[in-house]
């Protein structure tokens, strides 16, 4: 029997009235966007935001537990993850509904570009920048996600969240803590919705700018690859990009693992890679960088999981 297997024969029994599906032994690779990580224990995905309060009201404390959205700014490690990964239904967690002439309710499991086009659908304006943001909004939550000059802190009114315990909170935006690619809220906290506010705004114009968004993506960014997004925070009056390129990284390899040649803040998996090339390529370029122009570069990606042993990646500043 499976350490999953295992788990999952512990916690079943716990969870009389669980809607959702749980599962032993699910690979992460199928999950995220770099197509790389071992499985997780146990996979849970809840119905709704009730649901999930059950499940974590039941969990026993010592079994840890793990968040993942949709899988874009995620680099899991080949050893997988130990006990439960929540990923957050669309069915449960994916809608979005106006609550007023320029406030919206949404689910956290909305994918960014989706929630630009509802937007544009109700000539609701400030959301274009999500055009262009491979995530989804729990994520952009966490992280303060942003592009195009906005971020997720100019939209943000207040979060619902639940506790390790299931128990729900309800966070102001000063709640919130919101910097540069950072949240101060609670890393216990599961987020499950938020209100967001925009501005009434011409369809035509909206449509305009998710136009430049969208061009801006196609031109400059490998879209089209195995990709996480952006793999680094650009440092304060820098841009990682310009950074990595100076240091000559511009198509860098490691194993099946390689910096754009198109956006050399992009790593991407060019078919064969594990997650330790890609880590390895990463923790390489910050060692490059700061050996040429003195500046630590700083993960944007999030690392998770166990390494497989013998395939430890230490940071190399």
């Amino acid at each position: 029997m499976t350490a999953g297997e295992k788990l999952l024969a512990q916690i079943t029994p716990l969870m009389e009235g669980l809607r959702g599906r749980l599962i032993a032994d699910s690979p992460m690779s199928k999950i995220t966007w770099f197509q790389v990580g071992g499985p997780v224990d146990v996979l849970f995905q809840p119905a709704d935001e009730v649901d999930l309060a059950l499940f974590l009201k039941n969990l026993p404390a010592e079994i840890p537990i793990t968040i993942i959205g949709v899988g874009s700014n995620l680099l899991v490690r080949d050893g997988g993850i130990e006990g439960v990964v929540i990923r957050l239904s669309a069915k449960g967690f994916g809608f979005v509904e106006a609550e007023g002439s320029t406030t919206l309710r949404v689910g956290a499991a909305v994918q960014d570009k989706r929630l630009a086009a509802k937007a544009l659908e109700l000539g609701i304006g400030g959301f274009e920048f999500y055009h262009g943001i491979p995530g989804g909004i729990g994520g952009a939550l966490r992280m303060n996600a942003g592009a195009n000059g906005a971020e997720t802190t100019n939209r943000v009114k207040e979060v619902t969240a639940l506790d390790r315990q299931g128990n729900k909170h309800t966070l102001s935006h000063a709640d919130m803590g919101y910097s540069y690619r950072h949240s101060e809220a609670d890393k216990g906290l599961i987020f499950t919705s938020c209100l967001m506010e925009g501005e009434p705004q011409d369809k035509a114009d909206i449509q305009k700018a998710m136009d430049v968004v969208q061009h801006h993506r196609e031109t400059a960014q490998p879209i089209r690859e195995k990709t996480g997004g952006s793999t680094f925070k650009n440092p304060e009056g820098h841009s990682s990009w310009k950074l990595v390129d100076e240091a000559g990284l511009r198509g860098f390899k490691i194993g099946g693992a390689q910096m754009s040649e198109m956006h050399c803040n992009f790593m991407i998996n060019t078919g064969n890679a594990s997650a330790y090339d890609l880590e390895q390529l990463g923790e390489s370029v910050r060692a490059k960088v700061m050996e040429n122009s003195g500046i630590s570069l700083q993960w944007e990606i999030k690392r998770i999981g166990r390494f497989e042993p013998g395939c430890e990646v230490e940071g190399k500043i």
